[in-house]
């Protein structure tokens, strides 16, 4: 009993210590949008550009998540994360010394395919190291650590870290450092502990192998509606966060304010993210979870939408809040649940949700960015967003499997 215990404390050490590399890519992945306001004026960048900018990390996923999702569940956690920090952590380092919009976003999309690596790295982690029945917890732990690495963005590190050390670009470079330091010391740990060595050892990189996996994945039913829902959570997320603190600032409000209610967007995100999965599971109401989150965050976004600088905006942004950090934890606690998927294809099945979601992801930000140029409103792009809340509570009805 004793050894148990101790084994699942190691496990819960690695678990948070592997989180650190969620938040150090959710830090360097919404600095950017932090620092956009300063970026548009210094490169002189167009409302469009900025979108695509804010947007280029998603927009990796598609073409690279699912087979990022094959390699992790073949590499393992450990080398897969380490792989995937070094790289956005060299990708931020670079793009502190860009000097325009091609080198911009080409560096922005290096960080991107890091990114893919913890994405579906962490997952895999907590698959390897909890039996199904208990991922749920170790889960919440790094989707809290993802959510500090942007919290911190813009509360400390816009208006604190930032003009400490001399503006955007000083604060890139240094973000990209700490990610690199980071990195190194996740593999030695890693290492020492064995966690790839944990994994089963039957899956290759064969032909045969991957294609099976993929036929299984693609065509499973209840999966294919799980990525309409991580779609239109992922156009909603990044769409809100990257655009968030211009659209406040356009409405009268300082770079610190405006990032400072951005971080109570992420707030409330963490309390959902801790409680909406804790309940659902407990009841045995996942449908009805989802249905009313999607619910939750279209109520928001009307506050968002039609607050100005005042109260209602300001419940609007804990609404939506809720709402989206309850969606997130469901959407990738299913998978491993789903018969045919389980623990073995869980990179895979996440992968295949972020390779289409991210979209969602992409298009979320770029549309809000090019409705803006042509309408000079930022009411259009949001209004995009709430459709989007409505279809997570249409597609949620249809999971089955969640009535067996």
């Amino acid at each position: 009993m004793t050894d148990g215990m101790e084994n699942r404390r190691r496990a819960y050490g690695l678990v948070a210590f592997g989180a650190v590399s969620y938040t150090c890519l959710m830090f360097i992945w919404f600095s950017l949008p932090a620092y956009l306001p300063v970026i548009i004026d210094e490169v002189g960048l167009s409302s469009t550009q900025a979108g695509v900018l804010t947007g280029a990390i998603p927009l990796m996923y598609i073409p690279i998540a699912l087979f990022s999702g094959i390699a992790v569940d073949r590499i393992g956690p450990g080398r897969s994360l380490a792989a995937g920090i070094l790289i956005y952590g060299i990708g931020q380092i670079t793009r502190s010394v860009a000097p325009d919009f091609p080198s911009l976003l080409a560096t922005t999309l290096l960080i991107g395919v890091g990114a893919t690596a913890i994405t579906f790295g962490l997952p895999k982690l907590v698959g390897v190291l909890f039996p199904p029945d208990e991922t749920g917890r170790p889960s919440a732990i790094y989707l809290v650590g993802a959510s500090a690495g942007s919290a911190l963005v813009f509360a400390v590190g816009r208006p604190i870290l930032g003009p400490w050390l001399g503006g955007w670009r000083p604060l890139f470079f240094w973000s990209g450092v700490v990610a690199v330091g980071y990195g190194l010391a996740w593999l030695f740990v890693s290492h020492r502990a064995r966690v790839d060595a944990q994994m089963e050892t039957n899956d290759s990189f064969s032909l045969e192998s991957v294609v099976a996996d993929l036929r299984l994945v693609l065509s499973h039913r209840e999966l294919q509606l799980v990525v309409v829902i991580g779609t239109m959570y992922l156009l909603l997320n990044h769409g809100l966060q990257g655009w968030l603190p211009t659209l406040l600032e356009s409405r009268g409000l300082s770079p610190g304010l405006a990032g400072q209610a951005t971080s109570l967007l992420i707030a409330a995100y963490v309390v959902g993210v801790l409680a909406v999965p804790e309940l659902a599971d407990r009841f045995e109401l996942r449908r009805p979870a989802l249905m009313a989150c999607g619910s939750v965050a279209f109520v928001g976004m009307l506050g968002v939408i039609a607050g100005d600088t005042g109260a209602l905006v300001v419940l609007g942004i804990v609404v939506t809040g809720l709402g989206v950090g309850g969606v997130s934890p469901l959407v990738r606690a299913i998978p491993p649940d789903l018969e045919g998927i389980g623990a073995r294809l869980t990179g895979t099945a996440v992968g295949f949700i972020f390779a289409v979601g991210e979209i969602g992801g992409f298009f979320g930000p770029m549309l809000i960015g090019v409705l803006h140029d042509a309408t000079g409103s930022f009411v259009p792009g949001l209004m995009l967003l709430a459709a989007g809340t409505l279809v997570v509570v249409l597609a949620g009805a249809g999971l089955q499997y969640l009535d067996d």
